[in-house]
């Protein structure tokens, strides 16, 4: 790629091998596919937040993890690979991929979660895929609408009947919307050829992108990816895409009778002992886009402990604490460009009650508005004078 190309521009999407120096700091983020955790997994995580960083993790909007202030960016890396969460070094800043994280546990129309590894496997198996900007965001959603709310790039959400095409065959494979942009395209896909057309949208972009990093920046970007696949849109039958979606709180009944126990998180912070806890309840674990955990795969009484122990511990079961609807860059100390420390102010806000369940805000402390959800959302900005609402 020649210096004077557009994509030469430094793509300074951190990662887990290529850190960002924050003013706290180096920060490094690591990306889990579909948000799960095993908990093996989920104890490396703690420990490196304890030895390597500040203590705690951040939960991000992608449903990745970050770190700051790491000390020894060589030894993350190796726990990291060890426990199975660097696949790929060329690969790890783009295995964004959001899914539903009720997924097969608590409705939805398919059960997305075999599609999350293969996905991955795949994306990481296509050497060209490397050059994706490391802000691409994949999604596979099952049918409930939740993680197209994020405006993915690529994504495949499994459609009722009433959503299929004429001529779709009358089979028993669940059948996809293919929605790029964050907009349904219209056509139809079935579920053994998600992963494939998916990836093949992915590297349409890569040909045709310039300096955008995102489909959407991307002048008539998903047509020209439809030209690509060689599929034709249509109107017919094309999904409504919302523009907020509601984290699971609380008591989550599972289809197989057991229980999901889904905790929100203060400032989306995951301290480190708060972590091993979850660890050892040696349960599947699924961190969403909301910045919460999914605890799976319960029987009632330990259920019923969890909350028991885990509440006092930071975990939020109460589906009407303001904090489930409020989140916050990093902002001053952190982050030299902030205005303020908007945590801190946040914080104050909901202790006073000026924050309340049901009117979801961000607050930023500058005009990038690092971290700020997609849809629906009251920005809170902080400048060099006090904060506005935008």
């Amino acid at each position: 790629m020649s210096s004077t190309d557009p994509r030469a521009v430094p793509d300074k999407c951190p990662g887990a091998l290529s850190m960002h120096q924050a003013a706290d700091g180096s920060l490094a983020r690591v990306r889990l596919p579909g948000g799960m955790v095993t908990p093996a997994q989920m104890l490396v995580l703690a420990g490196a937040a304890t030895d390597l960083g500040n203590g705690s993790m951040e939960l991000t909007s992608r449903g990745n993890v970050q770190f700051r202030a790491v000390s020894d960016g060589d030894e993350l890396a190796r726990r990291l690979s060890d426990a199975g969460l660097l696949p790929s070094p060329t690969h790890e800043r783009v295995r964004n991929i959001l899914a539903s994280p009720l997924t097969g546990r608590v409705g939805g129309i398919a059960d997305v979660r075999d599609s999350i590894g293969r996905l991955d496997a795949a994306l990481c198996a296509r050497p060209a895929l490397a050059e994706l900007p490391g802000r691409t965001l994949f999604a596979l959603d099952d049918g409930r609408g939740d993680v197209l709310t994020a405006r993915p790039d690529f994504a495949a959400a499994a459609v009722s009947p009433e959503h299929h095409l004429p001529g779709d065959p009358a089979d028993e494979e669940a059948h996809y919307a293919l929605v790029l942009a964050g907009r349904d395209t219209g056509v139809r896909i079935g579920e053994g050829d998600v992963v494939d057309v998916l990836l093949a949208s992915a590297q349409a972009f890569v040909d045709l992108r310039t300096s955008e990093w995102r489909l959407s920046e991307l002048d008539d970007g998903p047509e020209r990816v439809l030209a690509a696949l060689g599929s034709t849109p249509t109107d017919a039958n094309r999904l409504e895409v919302g523009t907020s979606s509601t984290p699971p709180v609380g008591w989550l009944p599972q289809d197989d009778g057991r229980v999901a126990l889904g905790g929100a998180l203060a400032l989306g912070t995951l301290d480190g002992r708060l972590a091993e806890f979850l660890a050892a309840i040696d349960r599947p674990l699924v961190l969403t886009p909301w910045r919460s955990v999914v605890v799976c795969d319960l029987d009632e009484g330990m259920a019923d402990t969890v909350v028991r122990v885990l509440a006092p511990l930071g975990l939020i079961f109460d589906e009407n604490s303001p904090w489930i609807d409020a989140s916050a860059c990093t902002g001053s100390p952190g982050c030299e460009k902030s205005n303020a420390d908007v945590r801190a102010d946040l914080t104050d806000a909901i202790d006073a009650g000026t924050v309340v369940r049901g009117h979801r805000q961000h607050w930023s402390g500058c005009d990038r508005r690092c971290g700020a959800p997609k849809g629906d959302v009251l920005n809170v900005i902080a400048g060099p004078t006090g904060y506005r609402v935008s």
